[in-house]
């Protein structure tokens, strides 16, 4: 059955290379497993749309919804002039800002498509103004926009503990450090690359000029900062639940955008609302079908023939974990985070267990592989979308991508899987 099993999954990676529609990819795979490997669909699809009722899965909706409506009120920019205030005028401190205030925007939406999608129309054109090619600018704000799939609250994260039935706090704790730290591999490649550049520095300010802006910027950005921290501090002090937390986020974030920052108006209220439905429909799709093949492999049994082949072959727990990061990044290149996580998780669990990794463990280092595949040609959803946004050619972008990605992902990727402290640390402080 694990022949057929790989049969399926060619067959859906082909599908998905010559850009067919998802549905039927997965379809695809299906039929594969129908027709070849005797596994029947009764009941099948009945159990998918009863998972899809899970109450865990609402939070997703209004994650990006909540989203959205910031990215639509104009907090990005208040976040921008922030985060400016600390390194904004030293060399290099423009390519700083572009990597915290993305790494803001994901702890409030979650979302590497909302960080490039609300920062990028800002941060990019001011990049090239100061002097950094638009190129570079644009594979800085995109890769930097990926930290909302690893700064909590992450849907994919909500997902993974999901489909693995694990604590979704614990989760969401997994992939901070690695979150972190890759936010801080940005920012040191960023300064020592902008050495290179003809960057235009604003002069010096007085401390007494420094500290006045300060205070104005720091009240204008206040609503915004508190957003994350009314998600963060309700969830992990156990006022709420992810769920709740997403609605309270929904409902904060509605008199933000109309009172405070102005930028939402009725119009791109409705707007936010159908680009999330959109969003959204999408991803109850590709989790109906991810699903179902799942289900069909976890019935066949082929996570455990997958675990006894593999263990037939080798059981060195360092080149097991190297080849696992190679696979589930081979994966991320070509399929969303979400899918990923959904097809590959149950897969994989039981390896990792038999391994010693525990599933908080395997959440980041699932977290940081299916991320880096965001950027990572040919699937690089959010660094196309960068693309658009900063009117750039894949010629002009992807060396500096290439760069960040080498620096900035892959030490992190191996510091996850075999330094365990950095993923389980925030985990343990909350008794998990």
């Amino acid at each position: 059955m694990v022949t057929i099993s790989l049969i399926s999954l060619t067959v859906l990676v082909v599908m998905l290379s010559f850009g067919v529609a998802l549905p039927y990819c997965f379809g695809g795979a299906l039929m594969t497993m129908t027709l070849f490997g005797g596994a029947t669909m009764k009941g099948t699809m009945v159990w998918g749309f009863s998972q899809l009722s899970n109450p865990v899965l609402l939070c997703i909706p209004l994650f990006v919804f909540a989203g959205s409506i910031m990215s639509e009120s104009g907090i990005a920019a208040s976040l921008l002039r922030f985060v400016d205030i600390f390194v904004g005028r030293i060399r290099g401190g423009l390519g700083v800002v572009a990597s915290v205030s993305c790494a803001i925007i994901g702890a409030i939406s979650g979302s590497g498509l909302t960080g490039i999608s609300a920062t990028g129309p800002l941060l990019i054109p001011e990049m090239a103004a100061k002097g950094y090619p638009r190129g570079y600018a644009t594979a800085l704000v995109a890769n930097s926009s990926i930290l909302g799939l690893l700064i909590p609250p992450s849907v994919t994260m909500i997902i993974y503990g999901w489909v693995t039935d694990t604590s979704i706090l614990a989760c969401f704790l997994a992939t901070l450090g690695p979150g972190l730290l890759i936010t801080f591999l940005f920012s040191v490649v960023n300064m020592v690359l902008a050495r290179r550049f003809p960057l235009v520095i604003d002069p010096p300010q007085s401390f007494k000029e420094t500290a006045r802006d300060g205070m104005k910027r720091t009240s204008r950005a206040l609503p915004a900062l508190v957003m994350p921290m009314i998600i963060l501090g309700g969830i992990y002090g156990g006022i709420m639940t992810p769920t709740e937390a997403a609605a309270v986020a929904v409902v904060y974030a509605i008199p933000v955008g109309f009172l405070i920052y102005k930028g939402l108006t009725f119009e791109s209220f409705l707007k936010a609302a159908q680009d999330s439905a959109t969003a959204v429909g999408a991803i109850m799709i590709m989790i109906l079908f991810s699903l179902m093949l799942s289900q069909i492999f976890v019935m066949e049994d082929v996570p455990q023939e997958l675990v006894q082949g593999i263990f037939n072959v080798t059981s060195n727990k360092v080149l097991l974990l190297i080849l696992i990061n190679f696979l589930l990044f081979f994966v991320g290149m070509i399929v969303n985070d979400i899918t990923a996580i959904i097809l590959i998780a149950p897969l994989l669990l039981p390896l990792m267990s038999a391994i010693g990794v525990s599933p908080i463990q395997f959440a980041a280092i699932m977290g940081v592989n299916t991320a880096m595949g965001g950027v990572t040609p040919p699937y690089a959803s959010i660094l196309y979308l960068g693309m658009r946004i900063g009117k750039v050619e894949f010629s002009e972008v992807i060396k500096p991508a290439m760069i960040l990605i080498v620096f900035g992902y892959v030490p992190v990727v191996f510091l996850t899987s075999f330094w365990p402290d950095l993923s389980l640390f925030f985990p343990s402080l909350f008794g998990y």
